[in-house]
């Protein structure tokens, strides 16, 4: 098992001087992946459930910077030359499919095939309206922009026919790194979410679960729902963020088949003291594993 670092893109984890400093540190311990994840908007007042916390209200203050994930992990690859990148997660459907798949693949191609595109559907109904996108049948729009990407990434002139996506013989450049595909990694942790990954996903990202009992239980149902698709559990890239982890967690999580445990942090916001923080947290954890 490796253990990522999901530290970058709001409030202090925002500034690039802090980006730089994170990076470096964490492909220096030897973490696995960077991840960052993405709102366009935030609201003052909204009526939107927040689905990882208890009491449904989302922890990052309405007023944070909070950067576009694909930009600000950009920088993260500038600065380093191994370690993995990962939007943890991206709101697949308010994305225009093509535009995305482009930039997905240039950053790909520039960090030399380090990326993982993990993506969610969305929870906030706000944020959807403030696009102009429909929040109605959202899960059915990320399935097929999905397929759509993995066309024009696939095919040196691609088409496609779809309910939300058309488009004929066209050509998206560059293509991604490794056999022209990026892994997508599926968020979620409802019942719903991991149907989504049994189906077409790549992995699966399970965010703030309560406990390594949590994980267990979700990876049996996933692990069900591979099994109805005629899908093999362990081809799929499980990753899994803890709300309180806990070194005593790592050996279970890792006899449950966990890929990567994602430690969740925020980091200092001078950077001269992120190498001591960065250095603390791989001393923790990676001593674990």
């Amino acid at each position: 098992m490796q253990v990522g670092l999901h530290a970058l893109g709001i409030g202090a984890g925002a500034r690039r001087e802090v980006i730089d400093a994170v990076a470096v540190a964490a492909e220096t311990c030897g973490f696995a992946t960077l991840w960052s994840g993405e709102h366009v908007v935030m609201v003052d007042r909204s009526s939107s459930r927040y689905p990882y916390s208890a009491d449904g209200q989302i922890a990052v203050p309405v007023t944070a910077d909070w950067n576009d994930p694909m930009i600000g992990l950009s920088f993260a690859a500038a600065a380093t030359s191994t370690i993995g990148i990962a939007t943890g997660v991206l709101l697949l459907p308010e994305h225009n499919p093509l535009l995305l798949a482009k930039q997905a693949a240039t950053l790909d191609a520039l960090s030399g095939g380090r990326l993982t595109l993990g993506a969610g559907i969305g929870w906030s109904r706000e944020e959807f309206d403030a696009l102009g996108v429909p929040f109605a049948r959202r899960a059915a729009r990320t399935a097929e922009y999905v397929a759509a990407m993995r066309t024009l990434w696939r095919e040196d002139l691609a088409s496609f026919d779809g309910e939300f996506v058309r488009v004929d013989a066209v050509r998206v450049n560059p293509k991604p790194v490794r056999d022209r595909q990026i892994p997508i990694v599926l968020g979620g942790n409802s019942d719903a979410a991991l149907g989504r990954v049994a189906a077409w996903g790549d992995g699966w990202y399970g965010f703030n679960l309560d406990s390594v009992a949590a994980v267990a239980e979700r990876l049996g149902h996933l692990d069900a729902r591979c099994r109805e698709s005629g899908r093999d559990i362990a081809r799929l890239r499980c990753c899994v963020a803890l709300r309180d982890p806990q070194v005593d967690d790592v050996p279970a999580l890792a006899d449950l088949g966990v890929d990567e445990l994602v430690i969740v942090e925020s980091p200092p916001a001078d950077p001269r003291l992120v190498v001591d923080w960065v250095s603390a947290l791989a001393d923790r954890f990676r001593a674990a594993v």
